[in-house]
Formats: C-alpha cells, structure tokens, sequence
C-alpha cells in the first residue's frame, strides 16, 4: 500500500541523487551554505586578479627587455659602425686595392673612415696596461658620434699640428691617469712591438711613441676597458704601415637597410674581402638578448596556464551551484548550445576584464617609468632603467592571453556540459 508508482520512483529524490556525479553531489551539498556566493565571487575575483597581473607583468617585463635590446643596440651599434669591411686573407691589406670614391657614391652610403689596429702596451708614470690602439679619420668621430659618448675633456684627434686621442674610461683609470682642466689633455707612452725584429740583448723590441689623450668615452664595458682611438697617420707611423689598414668603418644612411648596402659593398669589392653588419659582428650579444626575451615570455605564459586554473574553478564552481537552474531551462526548452553558451561568455568575461584590467596598468608603469624615471639601473649614476614600448608586442601578449583564456574558458564547460547536464535531465 505504501508503494510508490513506477514514474514516482523513477522522479524519487533517491534515485536523483545517484544519477549525479560524486563530486558534483558533495560540492553542491557543501556550497549549498548561505556563504557559497561568497566564496565563488571570491575565486571569481582572484581569478581576475590573477589574469590581470601576469598580463601587466608580461607587457612590462617584456617592455623593459626591448629597453635593454635598444640600448645595448645603441652602445655597441653606434661604435661599431654600421658596416665593417677586412681582407680575406691576412689581417692588413693595402688601401689601394679600394675604390674609396665608388665606394662613397654607392647607394646607402653615408660615410666612411678608415682603420689601422693593433694590441700595444701604454705607460703612465709606473703603471702599464695592454690596449687596442685604433687609428682612424677624423669621420669616425662623426659616425660613432662621439662628443655624445664623452665623460669629460673633448673630441678631437688632431689640433694645431698635434695628435689627440680619446680613451676608454675604464682604461684611463687603470692607468691612474685624469685630464687636468688647466692643461686638457693626458700624455700616455705607446710601446708596439717591431715587425721582423730578431730579439737580443741590448736591443730595444719596441716602437715607441707619445700620444695627448684629449677625451673620455663611455660606450659600453668592453670598448670603455680596452680601446684607445688615435689619429690614422698616428697609428700608421707607429707601425710602420705605409699604404695598408686593417679595416674600413662604413656608416649607413638610417633610410636604408644595412644587409642590402652589405650585399651592394660585397658586390663592387668581390670575394677577396669580408663585409659584415653591425648585427654580425656582435650576434651573441644581439641573439642571447632576445633569446632571454623568449626565454621570460615562456615563464610568463606557464604562469598565466597556472593562474588561469581558478578561471576553471570558478567556472566549474558556478556551474555546481546553478545545476538546478539548469534543469529548470531545460524543462523550459534550453539545449546544451544554449548552456554552453552562458557560461562559456562568462568565462570570457571573467578573462576579459582581467586582460584589460592588466593591459592598462602595464602600460601606465611603463608610462610612468618613461615619465618620471622611478627606476634607475645599478652603479649607473642615476640613469633610468630603459623601457621601450612595442605595440607588436602589445598585440602579441592581447592575443596570446586571449587564446589562452579562450581554451580555458572552452573545454572546461564541454566537459562540464557532456559530463553533467544529460544525467541531471534524465
């Protein structure tokens, strides 16, 4: 007598409950408190924040990367000239074998000097240092644009008959030299070996000569520590070079691209000469600086995967809790497309305000730091540390966070919606 139908049972609240999934059962017999709207607009807000932080860190990080490439570009780029061209074979050759006025009228060209190199050993007063002599024209003053790079005195490799030098910073301190204002110039003994010399005793296995160093120059670590920039007829008398050099600097015009005027230079001197770009030269430098960037952006982005998991939990938890009203759609005429839809443009809404969010304050750091210099760079006498905006990357870093929120939005409410709404209906 107290039987229920056959319907009544298939409706009955025990059987309901075992067409349920485990874990589904008991998150909704826990978040069923009065507090559960708390605690998913709590994760909801973390998740938010979460999204919005690793964005902002990822345009600020990389902004500040494309600051440090910039400057290091602008360090070495600036002294190493745009183009550099050697012989093949040996490590002088004679000048003559260049058409130096072709050469000026080729198309990109800008400017030229030409170099003699040499390791050689200065003295002043007791201290000896080793050195990269280089001799130069007086155009490499203009292509390296010097007088921006001078910590004090002036420059200028010739005056009144007399030859002139600018030092590294760090190599003028090795030698425990300065440039007294009231005389401006340093004197600095140059000592180069002698070419087909047999060494005996008594003879002296060195050339030697004096050079007035006329200014300071701050480029980057290596040129600061070791290079001494001398007159070309200097360098040449020194050592005994007649009509050969070691090198020739070419500037490029900043409206052409380098490796198209390298390849125009490779063309008119032909194969007996080696003709490299700034970037050549220095390609560790320029490829492990990027190669940090990528390096960042991938940490980046493995951290963003990690904090768009409580987007998945505040999803998955909002989906618990709304299970009822769910089934009350259905029995109302709502298909799983339809469900899905809700709650995937929640997800991406959740994600969205985080993106943008994170958009705008990265850049207002940025912003900031290029306004009003808050950061500055270690032992750097106040210099603010560089920071480069890229809308290319902008772009990038929107999309890449899009993406991915979109994937994390996704999959989760298919599976939710494979898993859950069939046995809730059934």
């Amino acid at each position: 007598m107290n039987e229920l139908p056959r319907a009544e049972r298939s409706r009955s609240p025990r059987l309901k409950k075992q067409t349920i999934n485990v874990p589904f059962y008991i998150a909704r017999r826990y978040l069923s408190s009065k507090k559960k709207k708390n605690v998913i607009n709590l994760i909801t807000r973390i998740s938010v924040v979460g999204i919005a932080v690793i964005t902002a860190a990822l345009i600020i990080l990389l902004s500040a990367f494309n600051g440090i490439e910039k400057m290091i570009e602008e360090l070495y780029s600036e002294y190493d000239t745009d183009i550099t061209i050697r012989s093949e074979v040996g490590k002088t050759f004679n000048e003559g074998r260049i058409d130096f006025e072709a050469l000026s009228k080729l198309e990109g060209v800008n400017n030229y000097s030409r170099a003699v190199e040499e390791v050689v050993i200065l003295k002043h007063e007791n201290k000896w240092v080793n050195a990269k002599m280089i001799g130069v024209d007086s155009s490499f003053l203009t292509i390296t644009n010097m007088s921006k790079h001078l910590i004090d005195g002036k420059s200028m490799l010739e005056k009144d008959g007399n030859n002139y030098g600018v030092i590294g910073a760090g190599l003028l301190d090795k030698l425990g030299g300065y440039i007294p204002e009231n005389v401006g110039f340093e004197s600095v003994f140059c000592y180069v070996p002698k070419r087909k010399i047999k060494i005996g005793f008594g003879k002296n296995p060195f050339r030697t000569n004096i050079i007035r160093i006329a200014g300071r120059m701050n480029y980057n670590r290596e040129v600061n520590s070791e290079n001494l920039v001398v007159p070309l007829d200097f360098a040449k008398d020194l050592m005994l070079y007649d009509d050969h050099i070691s090198a020739i600097y070419v500037d490029v015009d900043s409206t052409y691209n380098n490796a198209a005027v390298r390849d125009r230079i490779k063309e008119m001197l032909g194969s007996e000469f080696v003709v490299k770009t700034n970037f050549e030269k220095n390609e560790l430098i320029y490829k492990t600086s990027r190669s940090e960037k990528l390096i960042v952006l991938f940490i980046l982005l493995f951290i963003f995967i990690l904090a768009a998991f409580n987007l998945v939990a505040s999803l998955t938890m909002l989906f618990v809790e709304k299970l009822d009203n769910i089934q009350t759609m259905q029995s109302f005429g709502a298909n799983k497309k339809f469900i899905f839809n809700i709650f995937f443009f929640e997800g991406l809404l959740i994600s969205g305000k985080g993106i943008l969010f994170g958009a705008l304050f990265g850049y207002a750091i940025c912003f900031i730091q290029l306004k009003f210099s808050l950061l500055t760079m270690p032992n750097s006498g106040g210099e603010a540390f560089p920071i480069a905006l890229s809308w290319v990357d902008g772009i990038l870093i929107i999309s890449m966070v899009s993406v991915l929120s979109i994937m994390f939005s996704y999959f989760p409410v298919k599976y939710l919606i494979r898993k859950n709404v069939k046995s809730v209906t059934s």
